[in-house]
């Protein structure tokens, strides 16, 4: 239909076509399907891109109603909080600018340029505020002004980061404002059609620093972060789980367990002790186990490689500023810390003849990286500069992508099985639209065999349009820990240029050289916020398996000493970790101590116990003590002990 024509034709979800005026909007169709349709629509899809419900439809489009019950609502909901939140800061508190102010995970936030602090007492206002403003049900609109104009028009409110932000437009763009009653942002949208729409189910949740556009060089803003859902239901649920992961936050935990420390004079690195050290050996032994048993060789590369290598790679242009550099002067080189192991990997493939017999081949590391993180974004072990990858590359050919994608999903999933996670989420991310490499025949390539990888491990998953690496599309694996939370932590990308810009090749069955497909793969992600992740999923309370200290063994009275530490020695024989007290303390004093500290189980002993060769059990969390032999009692810790892997 020519754009002339009066009428256009809308498609809705179920094929039905309808035939109404240029200039219809979302509301207008919504109440032609029907009265319920019509009060609950909050916005629109027009061929795949979000609209406003007011906003008129001008060419014949494919359209789906949104309404409170899709997921993408709730991601509106939070983008209409952040505006109401500006809004009711800047009636608060006059003078204040406004800068940027997103939808994130779980709520929103935005940041402000205001000369005095805010203090935890102004959350409570601003919320109040907030309240009265969605309560008022201020209609909202949308203008569309020639960049000039709006930039002239922020320059003369005093709005001057939000003028810069629209310079950064290119010039004879077009820009978006939203109008919330007579409050306005530059906002691309899409937005409700009043602040009633939101609803009441929001919080705000707590004040930070941040810098303009994220460089530390720039000024400092103020953060104000909160959350926001459908109704107060989700909104319960949520206080409730940040409460409850509150309780579990690893560093509060990692101390009280004597696992590890962090101090300033190493920034984003860690401290690993004893019992932490542990954990840590425990984890890696049992993944180096389950690598082994799939066929992959284990590796080690150096920490320090020569720019010349990272510039061959590519990641010199595309991640030097997060890379940490070495100068040696005597040499006149650069050296950089290797942020991650693929171009080292590449090395030893490289290293000797190869041949398609060879392949696949899987070479694995605990390799040790370092990047450079911006020190606010720091935040325990799950966030830090130096840490250790389990990270992995097959090397195979085109036709092996499949079956080795498939096998590695298998392994991943039963690995988070075994470490106590059966919720998991699949996501294939696909070809970026800008700023990639490789043919598109390559990328058709790589994204069918990924997804045909998925069908033959029977995993459902969904597609992240355009959020594949540069150089090809990946596998992010999602799991949900015990209180509803979602950790991104294993990846498969499928890789067809490093390997040939490396020089890495083959000798395939004809004869000819060949450059391999790399797979990159990892499973935990990084050592170091894995088990930050399994730190709080059990809230310290590990599988026995796992716990650093598997038992200690308490004297009631001196008495005992002697017999305490034969029990000791009984149960390390049994491959047990087991400590001893033999502190002049009473023992509830030692209950308390070691119950603060996780230790699953505390063995109690005293005269009577050394007379009869028996130890009173109690377990942690569990109120009744059990009296149990001391030969029956070590052959059952070391059943409960025992790895999955090797039960």
């Amino acid at each position: 239909m020519s754009s002339s024509a009066p009428e256009i034709h809308v498609t809705l979800p179920d094929g039905k076509i309808l035939t109404v005026a240029r200039g219809t909007t979302g509301a207008d169709i919504a109440a032609m399907i029907g009265p319920g349709l019509a009060k609950a629509a909050l916005a629109l899809e027009v061929n795949g891109k979000d609209y406003d419900i007011f906003r008129p439809i001008e060419e014949d489009a494919t359209v789906k109603i949104i309404t409170r019950k899709d997921d993408k609502a709730l991601e509106m909901i939070r983008h209409d909080a952040s505006h109401i939140m500006a809004m009711a800061v800047q009636e608060l508190f006059p003078g204040t600018q406004v800068t940027i102010g997103p939808s994130i995970e779980d709520g929103f936030y935005y940041d402000f340029a205001r000369n005095q602090p805010f203090t935890p007492d102004d959350l409570p206002k601003i919320e109040a505020k907030m309240h009265e403003i969605v309560k008022a049900d201020l209609p909202t609109r949308r203008d569309v002004w020639p960049r000039e104009k709006a930039i002239a028009h922020f320059k003369e409110l005093g709005e001057q980061y939000k003028a810069e932000l629209i310079e950064s437009i290119p010039a004879g763009e077009d820009v978006s404002l939203y109008w919330h009653g007579d409050w306005h942002d530059l906002c691309r949208g899409p937005h409700f059609a009043s602040t009633a729409k939101i609803g009441d189910a929001f919080k705000l949740t707590k004040i930070a620093g941040a810098y303009w556009r994220g460089d530390a060089k720039n000024a400092q803003l103020q953060r104000l972060y909160g959350t926001a859902w459908r109704d107060k239901k989700e909104l319960e649920a949520y206080l409730t789980r940040m409460e409850e992961a509150e309780k579990r936050d690893h560093r509060k935990i990692g101390r009280e367990m004597d696992l590890f420390h962090q101090q300033e004079e190493a920034a984003g690195q860690v401290f690993w002790h004893d019992h932490g050290y542990t954990l840590w050996r425990t984890l890696e032994n049992y993944v180096r186990r389950k690598i082994a048993h799939a066929g992959y060789i284990e590796v080690k590369t150096p920490q320090l490689i020569d720019r010349k290598l990272w510039e061959a790679s590519g990641h010199w242009e595309n991640y030097r500023e997060n890379m940490f550099i070495a100068e040696v002067e005597e040499e006149n080189k650069i050296l950089a810390v290797k942020p991650m192991n693929c171009p080292a990997h590449i090395q030893i493939f490289k290293d000797g003849l190869k041949s398609y017999r060879d392949l696949p081949l899987r070479m694995a590391e605990f390799g040790s990286c370092h990047r450079y993180e911006p020190s606010g974004a720091l935040h325990g072990i799950m966030r830090v500069r130096a840490f250790v990858q389990d990270d992995a590359h097959i090397f195979c050919t085109e036709a092996q992508i499949t079956t080795e994608s498939a096998a590695f999903c298998q392994l991943l999933m039963e690995m988070y099985r075994e470490l106590g996670f059966t919720e998991v989420r699949v996501k294939l991310s696909t070809r970026p639209e800008e700023h990639r490499i490789g043919s598109d025949q390559q990328w058709d390539i790589a994204e069918k065999a990924l997804a045909d990888a998925m069908d033959a491990a029977h995993l459902p998953y969904t597609i992240n349009p355009g959020e594949g690496a540069f150089y090809g599309p990946k596998l992010e694996f999602v799991l949900r820990d015990c209180i509803g939370r979602d950790w991104q932590c294993g990846t498969l990308q499928v890789d067809f240029n490093m390997p040939g810009r490396l020089g890495a090749t083959y000798i395939a069955e004809d004869g000819n050289r060949k450059n391999p497909v790399m797979l990159h793969r990892a499973i935990l992600g990084s050592m170091e916020r894995f088990i930050g992740i399994l730190i709080e999923n059990y809230a310290g309370k590990f599988p026995l398996w796992l716990a650093p200290v598997q038992a200690v063994v308490a004297t009631i009275v001196s008495d005992a000493d002697g017999y305490a530490q034969g029990v000791q020695t009984a149960l390390k024989k049994a491959g047990i970790r087991a400590d001893i007290d033999l502190a002049n303390e009473k023992i509830n004093y030692k209950v308390r101590q070691h119950s603060l500290a996780k230790v699953p189980y505390l063995l109690v002993v005293g005269r009577k116990e050394a007379e009869n060769r028996t130890v009173a059990v109690r377990k942690l969390g569990v109120e009744k003590q059990e009296v149990i032999g001391l030969e029956a009692l070590a052959a059952q810790l070391a059943e409960e002990a025992t790895p999955p892997d090797l039960a």
